[in-house]
C-alpha cells in the first residue's frame, strides 16, 4: 500500500474491490463500573472516512485507542492489515516539556520516518505550524496553552505519512480558518480516516460513513452527517414498531395463558415456553436527553454597558475603543483567531479582568453565568480537568455546593434530579469527577452554571467535548432562555443556530459588527471580495494581506462600533424574520397590557380591605409594569430601525 503525503494530496478514486484495513470483532471493554461495549464490532475499509458520534462517556475515545492499538479489548480481536501504518491524535496530548515546539513534531516523524528525512518534513512542518497559528518554532512546548499543544500534536499527526488517521475531536481549539485549512486537507487525502468531532458541517463535508457508540453497541451509516439523522430516526421507528407488535402479541398469549388448559400437551408446552422467551426480551432503549428546563433570574432595566473598551499585553492591543448595550434576549456570537482576545473580552464582562481604558456597567439585577473553556490543570495521571474542579470531590458534592434546589419552569427541582436530566445516572452521581470522561466533566460544569440560574450566559467554546446530542439539546434550550445570550465559539453549526449578530475581531484591536449568523457573516464578507480565511489570517498576522482588489470599501473601513448606540443597528438593512413578525404585532402586545393593567386598577379597588388578594394585584401589577416597559423599550428601537430601512430604500 503506497503511503500517502499531506503535501501533496491527491483525491481518493475507489477501487472495484474494497479491502477491510482494520477489522475489530465482538469486542467487550469496561471502564471502571461501566461496560463500555459489549460483543461489539467494528470495520475500516480503504478510502473511507469514519465520524465517531455518540453521548460522551459511551466510550468513543475508547474506540478509537482500540483501534490505534493503545488499549486492548478484555475480549474480542482487533485484526490490522499487513503493514498498515497508524496515526493517532489523543483529546489531551503530552509533549516533553522541555523540548521546542519544531523539535516535538519532528520526534514524532523521526518515529515513522529515517532520520535522514526529516529534513525534508522541517519545511512541511514549519508551513502547518504557521497555518495553526503556532509562529515561535524555538517555544519550549511547557509553555504552550492546551489548545496550543492540540493543534502541535494535531500537525505531528498529519505531517509523517500514514495509511490509516485517527483523530480524537481534531477541531477543537481551530478558528474558523484553521477548521477550513483541516476539512479541505481531509476532503482531498487519500487515506483512510476514522475521527471523533463534534463540528456537524465538518462531519456532513468530509465524512462519508457515520458510526454511532450507543448502549454498548456500534452502529453503522453509510453517509454523511445529515443521511445519518434521517436513518437513525428510521432505525429508532423500526425498533419501537417492532415493541409494539411484541406487546400486543405478549396481550393476546397472557389471555390464552390465564384461561388455562385443561390438557397440557406437548403444542401447549411449546406455546407456553414461547410466551416466556417474548417476555423475557428486552425492550429497545430509548435515548437519554439532557432535559433543560427554563432556569433564569429576573432582569432589571439596566443590562450590560460596555463604553470605550481597550485592552492589550505585552505592546499587543488586543481591544480598542469598543462600546456595546446589551439587549435583553440578546444573541451575540465573537469571533476571530486564538490569541485575538475573545476570551479576554469575555472575562472584562464578567468581572474577572479589568479594562486598560473604558467603563462597565452591570445591572444590580444581572447574574452571569460563565461557562468556560479552560481546561488548566491535570491530575497525577496527566490526565487535564477544569481548573476548579476537584477530581476527588463526588459528581452530587460538585453541584450541591452551588444550589440544592434550583427554580425552573416545573417549579423546585432538587440537584440529584438536575444531575439524572442531565444523563448523570444515580449510581453515577456519588462516583468521583475523576473517574468521568472529558465531555461528562464539560455537561457537569455546564449543569453547574445553569444552577446558578443566571440572566446572562457567557459561553465560551460551548461545543468543546460536548457531544452531538447535548449540543442540540442545549440549543433548542437557548430558544427559549429568557436571557442573554453572549457566546465565543468557531463552531460555524452552532453561530448558525444560535446568534443573531455576530463581532469579529480582525487585527489591532478592531472588533466589527455582523448580523444575522456565521453563514450571513460569510455572504457579507463574500460581497466585499473578502473571505473568513482571508480575514483571519490578517486578523492574526499569520497572512498576506488583502490585495488592492479586495480591500473593503471606504464606508466598510470607516465603520466603528458607535459607542452606546451600537446595538440601533447602524448598518443594518432590513429586518430579520423574527423582528418582522415582533414589529407587525408589537403595538398588539402593548394594547393588551395597557388594558391588563386598567382591569387590575379595578380589581384592586373592589378588594381594598382584602389584604391578601390585595397584595396578589400588586405583585402583578408590577410585573405588567415591568413588562409594559421591555415593550415600549422594543417598540422604540423597532421603530427607529423601520424608520433606518425605509430611509436606505429611498
Amino acid at each position: 500500500m503506497s503511503a500517502v503525503y499531506p503535501q501533496e494530496p491527491v483525491k481518493y478514486v475507489r477501487k472495484v474491490i474494497i479491502m477491510n484495513i482494520i477489522n475489530v470483532e465482538n469486542i467487550t471493554k469496561s471502564y471502571t463500573e461501566r461496560e463500555l461495549f459489549h460483543k461489539a464490532s467494528f470495520y475500516l475499509q480503504e478510502g473511507e472516512k469514519v465520524g465517531v458520534i455518540g453521548i460522551n462517556g459511551t466510550g468513543k475515545s475508547t474506540l478509537l485507542k482500540i483501534i490505534a492499538g493503545l488499549e486492548q479489548p478484555e475480549e474480542g480481536t482487533v485484526t490490522r492489515g499487513n503493514r498498515i501504518v497508524v496515526r493517532y491524535l489523543p483529546q489531551n496530548p503530552v509533549f516533553d516539556s522541555e523540548k521546542t515546539v519544531l523539535e516535538s513534531v519532528l520526534l514524532s516523524a523521526e518515529e515513522y520516518s529515517g532520520a535522514g528525512e526529516l529534513w525534508n518534513l522541517e519545511s512541511d512542518a514549519k508551513a502547518m505550524l504557521t497555518r495553526l497559528g503556532i509562529m515561535d518554532f524555538n517555544q519550549k512546548t511547557g509553555e504552550l496553552s492546551g489548545g496550543q499543544r492540540k493543534r502541535l500534536a494535531l500537525v505531528a499527526a498529519v505531517l509523517v505519512p500514514c495509511d490509516v488517521l485517527v483523530l480524537d475531536e481534531p477541531t477543537n481549539h481551530l478558528d474558523s480558518a484553521m477548521a477550513d485549512w483541516l476539512e479541505n486537507f481531509l476532503k482531498k487525502w487519500r487515506g483512510s480516516l476514522i475521527m471523533v468531532t463534534h463540528d456537524r458541517y465538518f462531519l456532513d463535508s468530509v465524512c462519508n460513513r457515520i458510526v454511532e457508540v450507543d448502549k454498548g453497541s456500534i452502529y453503522s451509516y453509510d453517509t454523511n452527517y445529515s443521511g445519518y439523522l434521517e436513518r437513525k430516526a428510521e432505525r429508532e421507528e423500526m425498533q419501537q414498531a417492532s415493541e409494539r407488535k411484541r406487546q400486543n402479541i405478549l396481550r393476546k398469549e397472557l389471555e390464552w395463558i390465564r384461561r388455562g388448559a385443561r390438557a397440557r400437551t406437548t403444542k401447549q408446552k411449546g406455546r407456553i415456553q414461547r410466551y416466556e422467551e417474548l417476555k423475557n426480551q428486552s425492550a429497545p432503549e430509548t435515548d437519554g436527553a439532557v432535559e433543560l428546563s427554563s432556569v433564569t433570574s429576573r432582569m432589571g432595566r439596566t443590562t450590560i454597558e460596555l463604553e470605550h473598551i481597550g485592552k492589550g499585553y505585552d505592546g499587543k492591543k488586543l481591544i480598542e475603543d469598543f462600546s456595546y448595550i446589551f439587549l435583553k434576549r440578546d444573541r451575540i456570537g465573537f469571533i476571530g483567531p486564538n490569541g485575538s482576545g475573545k476570551t479576554t473580552l469575555m472575562k472584562i464582562i464578567d468581572g474577572r479582568l479589568a479594562p486598560d481604558s473604558g467603563k462597565v456597567t452591570v445591572g444590580q439585577t444581572i447574574k452571569i453565568g460563565y461557562y468556560t473553556q479552560e481546561i488548566e490543570q491535570e491530575d497525577k495521571a496527566g490526565n487535564a480537568y477544569i481548573a476548579y474542579m476537584n477530581p476527588e470531590e463526588k459528581v452530587i458534592d460538585y453541584i450541591k455546593n452551588t444550589a440544592e434546589y434550583v427554580r425552573t419552569t416545573e417549579g423546585l427541582v432538587s440537584a440529584s434530579a438536575m444531575l439524572e436530566r442531565f444523563l448523570f445516572p444515580a449510581s453515577q452521581q456519588y462516583s468521583p469527577i475523576g473517574k468521568l470522561s472529558g465531555g461528562e466533566k464539560r455537561r457537569l460544569n455546564l449543569l453547574r452554571v445553569l444552577m446558578e440560574a443566571p440572566n446572562v450566559l457567557i459561553l465560551d467554546e460551548p461545543t468543546n467535548d460536548l457531544d452531538t446530542r447535548t449540543l442540540t439539546i442545549l440549543e433548542d434550550y437557548l430558544d427559549s432562555y429568557d436571557g442573554i445570550v453572549i457566546t465565543v465559539s468557531h463552531d460555524r453549526y452552532f453561530l448558525d443556530r444560535v446568534v443573531g449578530r455576530i463581532f469579529a475581531f480582525e487585527g489591532d484591536g478592531k472588533i466589527r459588527q455582523y448580523e444575522g449568523g456565521y453563514t450571513d457573516y460569510v455572504n457579507r464578507l463574500a460581497e466585499e471580495g473578502r473571505t473568513p480565511q482571508e480575514t483571519m489570517a490578517e486578523a492574526s498576522g499569520t497572512g498576506k494581506n488583502i490585495s488592492s482588489g479586495n480591500t473593503p470599501t471606504a464606508s466598510a473601513e470607516g465603520e466603528k462600533k458607535a459607542s452606546a448606540a451600537t446595538w440601533k443597528h447602524e448598518k443594518k438593512l432590513k429586518f430579520s424574520y423574527k423582528e418582522q413578525r415582533e414589529y407587525e404585532t408589537i403595538e398588539d402586545d402593548i394594547a393588551a397590557l395597557e388594558e391588563k393593567l386598567e382591569k387590575i386598577d379595578a380589581e384592586m379597588v373592589a378588594n381594598a380591605t382584602n389584604s391578601v388578594k390585595l397584595g396578589q394585584l400588586l405583585e402583578e401589577k408590577e410585573q405588567t409594569e415591568q413588562l409594559l416597559e421591555e415593550k415600549m423599550e422594543r417598540w422604540e428601537y423597532l421603530e427607529e430601525l423601520a424608520a433606518q430601512i425605509a430611509a436606505e430604500g429611498r
